[in-house]
């Protein structure tokens, strides 16, 4: 079964930063496109930046700069590297399989990232 196990996530203050990791199995990791999206309180699904395979990356144009997107395909994983967080940076942060990132699209449980003093 594929499975996807995010982590990493906290409560964090403003201007901080968090290491996000994803977890992968199931599936063939290495050649699959892999996506980090969020979803804040009362919102939808929000795409914010995807890896391929030769770890090309491409970002949301308000997360380019700040947040950074890579994988280890030894190791079947994922990361966001998240700095200078902002208070609406708040939501559960999910790994996603592929693109487009859509509400139905395959993702792990979420971990949950807090931006507040």
């Amino acid at each position: 079964d594929v499975q996807l196990v995010e982590s990493g996530g906290g409560l964090v203050q403003p201007g901080g930063s968090l290491r996000l990791s994803c977890a992968a199995s199931g599936f063939t990791f290495s050649t699959s496109i892999m996506s980090w999206a969020r979803q804040a309180p009362g919102k939808g699904l929000e795409w914010l930046c995807t890896i391929y395979s030769d770890k090309r990356a491409y970002y949301r144009d308000s997360m380019r700069g700040r947040f950074t997107i890579s994988r280890d395909n030894a190791k079947n994983t994922v990361y966001l590297q998240m700095n200078s967080l902002k208070p609406e940076d708040t939501a559960v942060y999910y790994c996603v399989i592929g693109l487009p990132v859509k509400n139905d699209s395959q993702r792990g449980q979420g971990t949950q990232v807090t931006v507040s003093s």
